[in-house]
């Protein structure tokens, strides 16, 4: 086999057993020490880019342009060298930086024939510097040619193969950075997942919302329904849970006198794992005063056109073959009166056994289901939600399920709450939230019944401190929370939490 060969199978190369992956890290190891040998540093410190390969690509003309008694302009790029074709004396090949891609030609008679022949020996997944001119192939590929170049770290692992990736899902989460390298599209989902929480930021503080921060250890968990990460903290000898919700220190700020605060937050959920759940997830929580659940339904609506349009340039995006419109008003329906459409049945003046009657009827299973709202719930999750494609709120959910919630000013069995649904995933939960010091303390003693009973996501502890800040007193206030991974999904057309998430949680490797 010749060398030029052998370099046809590097720069080309085809899934290969672990034992030819250990053969190729070796060989690239030997080239490394051979390097050092050499005098050549293989991880030096910095290196000078004139340019992005992105911003040379979109001033291409002028940077190429000979001018009259003037030298042709110098441009240096760097990136990883991701394909090589050796032809004699002269060698095309691609490098790519965290945008872009664009092609080099390096010539003997313009490099060196030293130089030319420590570039044969490189190897896709280097990362190099080039410096040169701009021209145009006559096949009209835009190319770089190469007068100097550097190495600027060596790969000793072999990538996969250049058409395929990495083919296995599991493996592409836990080797997310191999998948960024092979796969320019999952970067641009990332991408735009940043360009999101952006969005989300610039339009929260054009609204005077104030970000802060409240802890990620607290000494008591609440703020939502689900079972919390337990630690220990040895120096307090005290036992501590990762936040579920960001809910009760936001509100806290609130009684302290802020009127409108967020926090983009990571929170912790002791739960099962699938396409839209991971243990750890992204929320953005706020809290305005002097505003109910009706005002926050009109904000949101507002960020949501905001964020489609600065982030995806249109207020029309595509999710699993749905076309989703987030320009047109959002659908407005309670919770109650959608499942009397769907199924007939009006649970709104039902005791909680007559509901669980007419939920047998719809041949729902009820064994779960310990009071009237969890029947609504359960109903509504059955019949309607599935359904709800364009972006919708859901209003006035039962009092038995918003532990958090202020009752309806119309009908103390319901509160003034909604969800927001896009593509049918519940994407957002708002309040008008619940001020009175004593029906939270009703209600907080109402879930730590039933955690007894055996309901594992209902919070088993009492926030008394929580209680004697509403004590101090809270404005009327309307809190809302919301999924940042759920909605990157839907603008980003991706089907899973975990293609969204750069390390999602995965279950260690079987040996």
């Amino acid at each position: 086999m010749t060398t030029n060969q052998e370099q046809e199978l590097e720069q080309q190369p085809t899934p290969i057993s672990a034992e030819e992956t250990s053969h190729l890290i070796e060989t690239r190891r030997q080239k490394t020490a051979d390097l050092r040998s050499a005098g050549v540093h293989p991880y030096p410190y910095r290196y000078d880019r004139s340019h992005s390969i992105n911003e040379t690509l979109e001033n291409f003309d002028a940077l190429s342009e000979e001018k009259e008694g003037q030298e042709k302009a110098q441009v240096t790029l760097a990136g990883r060298l991701m394909l090589k074709r050796i032809m004699g004396k002269s060698i095309f090949a691609d490098i790519r930086d965290q945008d872009q891609r664009i092609q080099i030609y390096v010539k003997i008679n313009i490099v060196g024939e030293e130089a030319f022949r420590m570039f044969e020996k490189l190897d896709i997944g280097d990362i190099i510097g080039v410096e040169g001119e701009l021209f145009v192939t006559r096949k009209g590929e835009r190319t770089l040619q190469v007068k100097t170049f550097e190495l600027l770290c060596k790969s000793l692992h072999p990538l996969p193969d250049k058409h395929a990736g990495l083919v296995d899902k599991e493996m592409r989460y836990r080797q997310r950075y191999v998948d960024l390298i092979m796969d320019p599209e999952v970067r641009k989902v990332f991408q735009l997942r940043s360009s999101i929480i952006r969005a989300v930021r610039d339009f929260l503080n054009g609204k005077d919302f104030l970000e802060v921060e409240t802890p990620v250890l607290q000494p008591l968990y609440g703020g939502a329904a689900a079972r919390p990460f337990v630690t220990h903290h040895n120096a307090l000898d005290a036992t501590l849970y990762l936040r579920i919700a960001d809910e009760l220190y936001l509100k806290r700020l609130i009684v302290g006198g802020f009127e409108k605060v967020w926090e983009y937050c990571k929170d912790f959920r002791n739960e099962g794992m699938d396409r839209l759940h991971n243990p750890e997830f992204s929320m953005v929580e706020l809290y305005w005063a002097y505003a109910d659940y009706q005002d926050m339904m009109n904000l949101a609506e507002e960020l949501y056109r905001h964020v489609t349009k600065t982030a995806c340039g249109s207020n029309k995006v595509t999710f699993e073959e749905i076309e989703l419109d987030f320009e047109k008003p959002f659908a407005r329906i309670t919770m109650v009166g959608s499942v009397a459409e769907e199924t007939g049945v009006d649970l709104s003046e039902m005791t909680y056994e007559e509901a669980i009657t007419a939920a047998e009827r719809l041949v729902m299973d009820t064994e779960n289901l310990t009071n009237w709202g969890k029947v609504v719930e359960a109903c509504f999750e059955k019949f309607v939600e599935p359904k709800l494609e364009q972006p919708t709120f859901v209003m006035d959910f039962p009092v038995d399920i918003s532990p958090l919630a202020k009752r309806h000013r119309d009908n103390p069995r319901l509160t003034e709450r909604w969800e927001v649904f896009i593509a049918g995933l519940e994407c957002g939960n708002a309040f008008s939230e619940l001020n009175d010091p004593d029906d939270q303390r009703d209600r907080f003693l109402s879930q730590v019944e039933l955690a007894k009973g055996g309901d594992e996501e209902a919070p088993n502890t009492f926030d008394n401190d929580y209680i004697t800040a509403l004590q101090y007193g809270m404005p009327p206030t309307s809190g809302w929370g919301f999924g940042i991974d759920r909605l990157v999904m839907i603008l980003a057309n991706q089907h899973s939490i975990r293609d969204v998430l750069l390390f999602p949680q995965l279950r260690p490797e079987t040996k």
